[in-house]
């Protein structure tokens, strides 16, 4: 076998293994810190907003996208080779800004199962289940949804 596909096929599968990790610990921190109307605001507070230093908001928020993005391409790459591709396509989908980014979580709450995956991780950590997100139709205009 060449090296150098060699290499590539283990350093693919070592991401592949942080990533595998990265979301066993941290989805259920995170599913387990949302607040249980979180599908159903009509708006999405922004965080960027309440900050005291602009400038460290904009590195953060630059980092995260990147990360992001990262992971999207890994999660692609995934797809064929050994890993958690779908699963870790979705979680650099989740950390990047993009216009609709609410609308599509709420979408994909309403998929099957996926609402009951997510509260059986919150009750697990001891929290109240997640409501149903509320049909579309129900929400007035959002004039940020990122």
């Amino acid at each position: 076998m060449d090296p150098r596909l060699e290499a590539l096929l283990w350093w693919g599968s070592g991401l592949s293994l942080l990533c595998l990790v990265a979301t066993v610990v941290g989805v259920p921190w995170v599913v387990s810190r949302l607040p249980g109307d979180y599908f159903n605001q009509p708006t999405r507070s922004v965080w960027r907003n309440y900050a005291d230093f602009p400038r460290s908001v904009l590195l953060l928020g630059a980092l995260k996208n990147l990360v992001g993005v990262l992971l999207v391409l890994l999660g692609l790459l995934m797809l064929f080779t050994p890993g958690q591709g779908l699963l870790t396509l979705l979680v650099g989908l989740l950390l990047m800004n993009f216009p609709g980014k609410y609308r599509f979580e709420r979408w994909l709450v309403r998929r099957r199962g996926v609402l009951t995956a997510l509260n059986w991780l919150r009750r697990r950590s001891g929290r109240p289940p997640l409501a149903s997100p509320m049909p579309e139709h129900d929400h007035p205009p959002t004039p940020r949804d990122d």
